[in-house]
């Protein structure tokens, strides 16, 4: 299944004739950086535009602590998307013991809580939580630490829960090929506490489920048991 990029419906057409051949050409242009390169002229000219934002909206910046705010609003905000730079280590898998034979266990490999930090495409303000992946895994596995860097990858981008748990989990399909993928995501989303229905500490969770996961209801109940005993 191909990973969404900028909308979850969106394809990148390839000269390729084979569906898994398109889907490790668009897995290795996720990989590597999605963003044009910004001069230091148009960087000031954020700056700029950002200022008189500011100013319009009430801020005084002739004062010692604000007279870098609008530049330190757009570091900060590039800073916070540098998913779009992608993660070559990604793609590092190893081989497991386990080849299909009889004697081969499947085990559930869980890692979590892994906390993130990200910025929704709707407003522009933070939502922050924690994300837990399991996977069940065929011929290969992945170092725990890719999947605390898979997590920070998709979070640092422009984005909504929804289709962050989406991408973590079709990314593990496609780096691991597993039995099953589960990924589980709690988060609290600033813009619904400081703008609109100004929620006081909502939490709003979601799932996704892939091959086994998907089919098998216990499998599930089982990795959402572990999830919630380490909370």
């Amino acid at each position: 299944m191909p990973i969404p990029r900028r909308s979850p419906h969106d394809h990148i057409p390839t000269a390729s004739g084979g569906p898994e051949e398109d889907a490790d050409i668009e897995l290795n242009e996720m990989m590597v950086s999605r963003r044009r390169s910004i001069s230091t002229e148009e960087m000031r000219r954020f700056e700029r535009n950002v200022g008189e934002m500011f100013a319009a909206f009430g801020m005084d910046l002739g004062t010692p602590a604000t007279k870098d705010t609008p530049q330190r609003f757009v570091r900060a905000l590039f800073d916070s998307t540098e998913g779009y730079d992608g993660d070559s280590k990604l793609v590092t898998a190893f081989d497991t013991e386990c080849h299909g034979g009889p004697d081969c266990e499947l085990s559930q490999v869980v890692e979590g809580p892994v906390p993130f930090f990200a910025l929704c495409e709707h407003h522009a303000l933070p939502f922050y939580g924690w994300a837990f992946m399991g996977y069940i895994a065929h011929e290969q596995i992945i170092g725990l630490s890719k999947l605390t860097r898979l997590v920070r990858l998709f979070a640092k981008r422009f984005t909504v829960q929804e289709r962050l748990g989406r991408e973590i989990a079709e990314t593990l399909e496609q780096v691991l090929h597993p039995h099953g993928v589960a990924v589980y995501v709690g988060a609290h989303h600033i813009c619904t506490q400081m703008r609109g229905v100004r929620e006081i500490a909502p939490e709003t969770r979601t799932t996704s489920w892939r091959g086994n996961y998907a089919t098998n209801p216990e499998l599930r109940t089982e990795f959402l048991r572990i999830c919630q005993s380490h909370r």
